[in-house]
């Protein structure tokens, strides 16, 4: 297999990023796998009920997250497939990059205003350079309009 990787999370600050995505799969004849990865380490002392409420809760916004932005890109002629994980977001874009074989990873950098976002710009581009390390795809950043929010 091969094709484009878009991780998401959902929110107007996604939309560039699916728009590249979609942009790339026209531009080389590849699908694309939009990937939402649900994270609740920052729940770890919760009661271990209230992480699986939820975790469930975010795979139900992350499944209607994936279905319009794969409706989109099926509008556009393109083939593309949603994927939900669980764990840590870099550790399992790598992990889906390698098992689709990807061609191309495409990031934003959403942000809210007046907030950092997990991934600084620094951090971002050092993930990048990772991505390409680790899996044969090259890593696509795309800029997202501060003034949305994520």
């Amino acid at each position: 297999m091969s094709g484009i990787v878009c991780a998401i999370r959902g929110g107007p600050s996604s939309q560039s990023t699916i728009e590249k995505a979609i942009e790339l799969a026209l531009e080389y004849s590849l699908p694309i796998y939009f990937v939402y990865v649900v994270n609740l380490d920052f729940m770890a002392h919760s009661s271990s009920s209230r992480v699986h409420m939820i975790s469930q809760e975010l795979e139900h916004l992350g499944e209607f997250i994936l279905l319009n932005a794969k409706s989109k890109a099926e509008k556009m002629g393109v083939a593309a497939e949603g994927i939900i994980r669980h764990g840590e977001v870099g550790n399992e874009i790598i992990e889906v990059s390698r098992e689709y074989d990807a061609n191309f990873v495409i990031l934003g950098q959403p942000r809210r205003k007046g907030e950092e976002d997990f991934f600084s710009d620094k951090r971002l581009k050092v993930f990048a350079s990772n991505i390409e390390e680790k899996t044969n795809a090259k890593a696509v950043l795309t800029e997202v309009n501060q003034n949305n929010e994520a």
